[in-house]
């Protein structure tokens, strides 16, 4: 077979089955009548994939029928900077392709000097110091949120009007940082220079921790309203059936939202305390029989067990509703226990799990399918092959209950790795977890308990993230039912930033916050994607290979907007210089006939 013979079957099979850049257009006859000549200069076609393939724009990803092998005299290469598609590839002609989307968050506990600060008394030149590299590892992890522990006793990490300054953070309560800074404004300046968010971590009720030794302030509630704090066991805790309690905890909570440019709020899953031991190991009943009392006399009828979960679940929903009046865009979020209660689902035993529904009186599903958070992340603490407790069949239960579309991102016991114990994880277990998560639809996101395995690197578990599951930078999922508006295109620039490089630069337009910029270069096929924080407006770019550039925009509700795109000089100059030599050849036929 000749080589006319072999370029009229393929033009014919195009005509055929073409699609994408390889669809013949316009009238195929002189399209046809255009290219043949190229059929009787086999030297000069066969040079065509060295002497282009560099320089010019490459096609879309063919479908398959137009896929050919790679010995074929006619594949697609060639034939697209020959003119079969002479439509210039502009602005208009290319979508860049959509990050991907995963919450990839991580606990910063404070209580009991978990993460951050390392130990009490730390001078605030260290405190920042190791915060910013708590950070910096977030980043470099691909991480995408943080989520910081600022209140762990009825106290502070950041300046209240309401309750002390953390012992956990100056080792003494009540005292505060020396130079002063307020490390709530400091960490949210910090993450979002790096692009994480940054969710405020709440305990609403726990008081006084076991591990606390300093002195309690003047101005600690157990101080100043000392009828609201119940000893239990080790610890100091507030009573949630009194409204002054729930009103407290709000105004404390809120107080953060109004002030600081947070992202979104947390609680944990201390609702009503963990069940402590008496000295002949029976559980401890919480003292709350003056609010119990106090709603018989108001005419409630609900078992003391329904009063209590409903106390917890006030709490929630007037949390939520509170949050979102305010400042709609701040996500709240809960973590409870991971499993609801024993047989849901129903390999979890009722005879041996442990019951938060009855014991912490945490109606976590209701909160879920009444829509009262943003996001639920379940402490699913147990490995994939445990019987009882598999982590994908407890993710599965909780996906099932997700009626209102919330977003569920599990919390994964990332600690447990390296341990030096019988019951240590290999890393790997976590990179099956998060695969797990990836891999089930409705589910889009986890949270490592806590930062510090990720700081030690235990079991090489850091090195893992980034080159098995966290490869490329991910947008936090949006939450279109807060707000599903698009932001605008940006106005891009270009300016030569020196001899050798090239200044990208964009402008936010309309009334949209953006939160996030998502930049995107195209070489050829490939695409690479930064998602840099709403502070950074320019790029430069120094490979002159870079064809396209795309800027879109990312609100504070995660909604991306349309890309506006960009053609480079240097690319638009080698496809001129390739329109100018593609005539010649045409021509130089044109005359050899």
């Amino acid at each position: 077979m000749n080589i006319k013979d072999i370029f009229l079957r393929r033009f014919l099979h195009q005509l055929q089955h073409g699609k994408d850049n390889y669809t013949v257009r316009n009238n195929t006859k002189a399209t046809f009548l255009k290219l043949l000549p190229l059929c009787l200069l086999p030297s000069v076609f066969s040079l065509l994939p060295f002497q282009v393939a560099d320089s010019s724009p490459q096609p879309t990803q063919p479908s398959a029928s137009l896929q050919q092998p790679q010995n074929s005299l006619c594949t697609p290469a060639p034939l697209h900077p020959c003119g079969l598609n002479n439509k210039s590839l502009t602005k208009h002609d290319i979508t860049p392709p959509s990050p991907s989307r995963e919450f990839r968050g991580a606990w910063v506990a404070s209580v009991a000097n978990i993460d951050w600060p390392s130990k009490p008394g730390l001078s605030t030149n260290q405190q920042q110091a190791e915060l910013i590299a708590i950070l910096d590892r977030a980043a470099k992890l691909k991480l995408n949120a943080v989520i910081l522990q600022v209140r762990p006793d009825c106290d502070a990490l950041y300046q209240s009007k309401y309750e002390p300054w953390s012992e956990f953070l100056t080792g003494r309560m009540g005292k505060p940082p020396s130079p002063y800074y307020d490390p709530l404004a400091f960490a949210v300046a910090e993450a979002h220079k790096r692009g994480l968010e940054l969710h405020a971590w709440f305990n609403p009720y726990r008081a006084r921790h076991p591990q606390s030794k300093s002195i309690v302030a003047a101005n600690h509630i157990s101080k100043t309203h000392p009828e609201l704090v119940k000893h239990y066991g080790k610890y100091l805790w507030l009573d949630p059936g009194e409204k002054a309690v729930q009103d407290y905890t709000i105004d404390v909570i809120m107080d953060v939202v109004n002030r600081y440019d947070i992202d979104g709020v947390h609680i944990d899953d201390y609702f009503y305390p963990y069940p402590e031991k008496d000295k002949k190991n029976r559980n401890l009943e919480f003292p709350d029989e003056i609010s119990w009392h106090k709603y018989q006399q108001s005419g409630g009828t609900a078992s003391r067990d329904d009063w209590r979960r409903e106390n917890v679940n006030t709490l929630i929903q007037r949390l939520y509703q509170n949050i979102k009046s305010t400042k709609p865009w701040v996500k709240f979020g809960v973590s409870p226990f991971g499993v609801w209660q024993p047989g849901f689902p129903k390999q979890i035993g009722k005879d041996k799990a442990f019951n938060a529904y009855e014991e912490l009186y945490a109606d976590s599903r209701k909160w879920l399918m009444n829509g009262w958070v943003d996001y639920l992340s379940p402490q699913l603490y147990w490995k994939i092959e445990q019987a009882q407790q598999s982590y994908p069949v407890l993710l599965n239960w909780w996906l099932e209950q997700n009626t209102q579309g919330r977003h569920i991102w599990p919390g994964i016991f990332t600690s447990r790795v390296g341990q030096n114990s019988n019951t240590a994880w290999p890393a790997k277990e976590i990179i099956y977890q998060i695969k797990t998560t990836q891999g089930h639809a409705g589910s889009d996101g986890n949270v490592h308990f806590s930062m510090k395995p990720l700081m030690q690197n235990r079991g090489g578990i850091s090195d893992l993230l980034p080159k098995d599951v966290y490869n490329l930078p991910a947008l936090v999922p949006s939450s279109p039912w807060l707000d599903k508006t698009l932001p605008e295109k940006p106005d891009l620039s270009i300016a030569n930033a020196s001899a050798s490089k090239l200044l990208i630069k964009w402008q936010p337009t309309g009334k949209q916050q953006v939160w996030l910029w998502v930049v995107q270069t195209k070489t050829g096929n490939d695409w690479n994607t930064q998602i840099l924080p709403a502070g950074q407006t320019s790029i430069s770019i120094s490979n002159n290979q870079v064809e396209d550039v795309a800027v879109s925009a990312v609100t504070r509700y995660g909604i991306q907007g349309s890309s506006a795109i960009v053609e480079l000089p240097e690319y638009q100059a080698r496809k001129s210089s390739m329109g100018v030599w593609r005539q010649q050849v045409i021509g130089n036929s044109k005359e050899s006939r």
